[in-house]
């Protein structure tokens, strides 16, 4: 079973959807690679769905160095990318490349940072120093405060690709967009050269990714337009995401009625 790289979901863009999903623990890694996403995103979103706290500002590298070491237990195949979580990065450069590069020694392929044009240069640097970054624009769960709440953002489309260009510029290796209108996903996939991944973004994207629990609806009270639940139970885990990775694959992920306008 040869592991992913950097390289290959670099590959795949235009050519076959990258099928993405979180995962915080052993066991949802060890299901996840199995099933055979190509990334595993080990979300901040642990904050919720692991920690239950109402949103992401809570965590911190301590919790996340360790969701981060025991999906690196489970994982063989996929890539496995790490959330740096609210002021691990934000304070200083020195603390953002010590922070991103605790990651990478706990196991991490790579790092998610969220933010556009403001944290290019530091993605910059980190790239420079053989830190692997994923970006993350559109809606960003950590200024949830300054939206007014986890709103669609990304209705600009041209000042999204800005966003998207200057991290394409600084060396990312995909982006994520979250919950910004389909067309805008549309135009952002169409002029940038890195891959795409869309969460509640439409399905004009060149991946898709969702929160590991909202999939196998193991939290009643998180329900999101986005997100298409399949089945409960470990005897059945595995199946169910098999079917939301064959969904992802043959394009049949999201429908526009699962999209914004």
């Amino acid at each position: 079973m040869q592991k992913i790289t950097i390289k290959d979901i670099l590959r795949m863009k235009g050519r076959e959807k990258i099928a993405a999903i979180t995962a915080y623990d052993y066991p949802s890694a060890l299901v996840a690679d199995d099933v055979g996403f190509e990334i595993i995103l080990v979300g901040d979103s642990a904050s919720m769905v692991i920690h239950g706290n109402d949103n992401t500002l809570s965590i911190g590298m301590e919790e996340m160095l360790m969701h981060t070491k025991a999906v690196c237990k489970g994982v063989k195949r996929s890539l496995v990318v790490s959330d740096m979580p609210f002021l691990s990065y934000q304070v200083s450069e020195e603390e953002a490349i010590r922070n991103a590069g605790s990651f990478l020694k706990a196991g991490a392929d790579a790092v998610k940072l969220e933010g556009g044009k403001e944290i290019s240069s530091l993605i910059r640097k980190l790239v420079s120093y053989g830190i692997p970054v994923m970006g993350h624009i559109g809606m960003n769960p950590q200024k949830f405060k300054i939206y007014g709440g986890f709103k669609l953002q990304g209705k600009d489309k041209y000042s999204l690709l800005e966003d998207a260009k200057s991290l394409e510029e600084a060396g990312v290796f995909s982006i994520v967009l979250e919950k910004v209108p389909y067309e805008s996903a549309r135009y952002i996939t169409e002029n940038v050269s890195v891959p795409t991944i869309g969460i509640g973004a439409g399905p004009y994207t060149d991946g898709q990714i969702l929160v590991f629990h909202d999939v196998l609806g193991l939290i009643p009270h998180y329900k999101f337009k986005f997100v298409r639940r399949y089945l409960e139970g470990y005897s059945v885990f595995k199946e169910a995401l098999s079917k939301f990775k064959g969904d992802i694959k043959s394009s049949n992920f999201p429908t526009l009625e699962e999209s914004y306008e």
